[in-house]
């Protein structure tokens, strides 16, 4: 009875999957279920492909999963947490100690993954076999789709979780082979089979296919190869050496039997990193050399009779399609989604924004940092001033006081209050730091509405292409060639800053660069001058894009925290008079205090308001923190007898214990 209970149970963990939930009735999914059909019998018409896949596209709650394509709440709510933008509080993986061991759940799942190895199974054989009816260039297509989306899937476990098992099929109900499966292979391995299943993916896919850019391109897989390539090639070379990379000191991999003698496919640690760079670099640069930026008219709009801006236009479009650069978009659709609150939410502020760390960061038309001889910098006393002679990016995506929310379908013209609400505890209508979000913010008032948001969150753009490429070339060749010159210009270009990034390089200062930008530092130490450049390109270029934290995974640039604190808007100077002064109240007690203190600094600490705020004397970071635990579940359910945690195949992530509700050992 016990055995047939471990069997029962470590599949429906390991490999669980209820494919009655895999479909639901809808304009996509109108097809039977495959749990009510058998497998000969189903995958054989071009519309049960095109409708299995889709499914993995949107979750149907409309909120954020991670492993799904996210929605625009998941994707430009993401940098929350970062250096770039905050609420009043942060995340427990600055607080170590607090973030614990889950006795349950986690991100060890193969709920997603299996179905699609079915899918892939008898798809692909049924159209080997040519039984499949229908286009054949569609049905291709939505083969390749199958691809993309277990490597998706697959890197989502990638970056939380490092080393993972491989499963490339279904596997019978056996207690043994479900054990022997769960082995975990070392990351650089996974990774390799995420490049492996894009390459099938791009082989497959078209750029038209049926449903446009809602669905995924070539060159959106292309990107998405890029963008996997440059993760794993850099974490492999910032983490070189420790615990979190195969082979490395302390690597917990090691001392499992199935991993003895393991060697890199390549011959070196140092090969696999060139590896991922090289291919990071080739599917960047087939994406970046056929795809224009759109672009940037320089026009902060505010009103109908205004030129429309592409650049701004692109991200709180409801339909981006028509945009040159957009690869691939996820649309609102009232069938599938709860209705979106973004811009409902920061039509307000939603105790939000991004911080004063994120806007010294910003270079100058001129192309000169804040703080150099020239720069033509007009301080910070007020929000509006740091946008004079400014990256147009901070510009368009920062909204400052005075500035016009809405003029489509509305009568009321109304403005951003001259005096931000960075002093009350209400989340709808209080900023965390004065310099409110504008990513994705929509000039159409109708998409200000309660759930009724249908503004289009991009997944891939072409602009991710120019990055990667740049990063990707210089860190594997310590230089740039005439591509990645070319790319940099463009974007800058683009950004309305002076295409000249050398004069950029040499008026950088990078003491003063580590005060505001974590990117300055991987592994503890500062790089040089033309790689922080290049980071801080890419963190204007995806200002509130929610990409940032996996930057600083991979850049392993969070080594150094110990009692950052973030901060905001400069409330302690000239500002403070736009303010009611009874309601700025500090030094008081916990529970009157409405904003931190000027002793602590001129610049408000969303932070540093009360001392029972977790966060209240900074962040910190511990290396456990770059990878996730595993939940003890897990270990139990592969273990010899369900009890002994040493039997299972499983390891744990370096520093994190196997107990659960219990903090990172170091």
């Amino acid at each position: 009875m016990k055995n047939n209970k471990y069997i029962k149970t470590t599949k429906r963990i390991l490999l669980g999957c209820s494919f009655i939930a895999l479909l639901s009735c809808n304009d996509y999914l109108d097809v039977t279920p495959p749990s009510s059909v058998s497998p000969e019998k189903y995958l054989l018409e071009e519309s049960q492909l095109a409708a299995y896949t889709i499914r993995y596209y949107l979750n149907g709650s409309g909120e954020s999963a991670d492993s799904y394509f996210p929605t625009i709440n998941a994707l430009y709510g993401a940098d929350m947490g970062t250096d770039n933008a905050t609420t009043r509080e942060s995340n427990n993986r600055y607080l170590p100690g607090q973030w614990k061991t889950p006795a349950n759940d986690g991100d060890w799942d193969f709920g997603r993954i299996y179905p699609l190895n079915y899918y892939l199974e008898n798809a692909v054989a049924n159209f080997e076999a040519g039984k499949i009816s229908g286009d054949a260039t569609n049905i291709k297509h939505y083969i390749g789709e199958g691809y993309f989306l277990r490597a998706y899937q697959y890197y989502y476990r990638l970056r939380k979780l490092g080393d993972f098992p491989i499963l490339d099929k279904t596997y019978p109900d056996d207690l043994s082979i479900l054990v022997e499966i769960s082995k975990r292979r070392p990351r650089n391995e996974v990774a390799r089979f995420i490049l492996n299943d894009l390459d099938k993916a791009i082989e497959l896919l078209n750029n038209s296919p049926v449903g446009g850019k809602v669905r995924i391109t070539k060159n959106a897989a292309l990107v998405m190869k890029a963008r996997v390539a440059l993760f794993e090639g850099t974490w492999e070379k910032y983490h070189a050496g420790t615990a979190l990379v195969p082979l490395g000191s302390g690597w917990p991999g090691a001392e499992k039997d199935y991993n003895k003698g393991y060697q890199f496919p390549s011959g070196s640690a140092d090969a696999e990193i060139k590896f991922f760079l090289d291919q990071a670099i080739s599917a960047a640069g087939q994406v970046a050399d056929a795809i224009p930026l759109v672009t940037n008219n320089k026009v902060l709009r505010e009103s109908t009779s205004q030129a429309v801006n592409q650049y701004y236009d692109m991200f709180s479009s409801t339909n981006p399609s028509s945009y040159g650069e957009v690869l691939m978009y996820r649309p609102y659709n009232a069938d599938i989604n709860v209705g979106s609150d973004y811009n409902h939410h920061i039509y307000y502020g939603y105790a939000r924004g991004y911080t004063h760390q994120m806007e010294q960061s910003f270079l100058m038309e001129n192309g000169l940092p804040v703080y150099a001889s020239g720069s033509n910098y007009a301080g910070d006393d007020y929000i509006q001033d740091t946008k004079v002679n400014r990256d147009w990016r901070w510009k368009l995506f920062m909204k400052a006081p005075g500035e016009v929310k809405t003029f489509i379908n509305t009568i009321n013209i109304e403005k951003f209050d001259e005096a931000p609400m960075i002093y009350s505890n209400d989340v709808k209508y209080s900023t965390s730091t004065g310099y409110l979000i504008g990513k994705g913010f929509s000039h159409d008032f109708k998409n200000q509405e309660l759930n009724k948001d249908a503004t289009a969150p991009i997944i891939f753009r072409a602009a991710e292409a120019y990055l990667i490429y740049m990063e990707a070339y210089y860190e594997r060749n310590g230089k740039l060639d005439s591509k990645a010159d070319t790319y940099w210009r463009a974007i800058r270009t683009r950004a309305g800053v002076d295409a000249d990034y050398s004069k950029t390089i040499a008026a950088t200062d990078l003491n003063k660069e580590m005060l505001n930008d974590w990117g300055v530092y991987s592994h503890g130490k500062i790089v040089d001058g033309t790689l922080y450049n290049i980071r801080r390109e890419r963190r204007c270029e995806f200002i509130g894009e929610g990409v940032r934290y996996d930057d600083l995974l991979r850049w392993r640039a969070m080594d150094q925290l110990n009692g950052f604190q973030i901060e905001g808007c400069k409330l302690w100077g000239p500002m403070k008079a736009k303010y009611d002064q009874s309601k700025l109240i500090y030094g008081v007690d916990d529970k009157k205090n409405t904003v931190s203190s000027p002793t602590l600094s001129l610049y408000t600490r969303p932070y540093q308001v009360s001392t029972a705020n977790l966060y209240y004397k900074g962040l910190f970071f511990t290396e456990a923190h770059y990878l996730s635990p595993i939940a003890i579940k897990h270990f139990l359910l592969t273990a010899n007898d369900g009890q002994a945690i040493s039997t299972s195949p499983i390891y744990q992530n370096p520093g994190w214990p196997t107990v659960a509700n219990e903090g990172a050992l170091k």
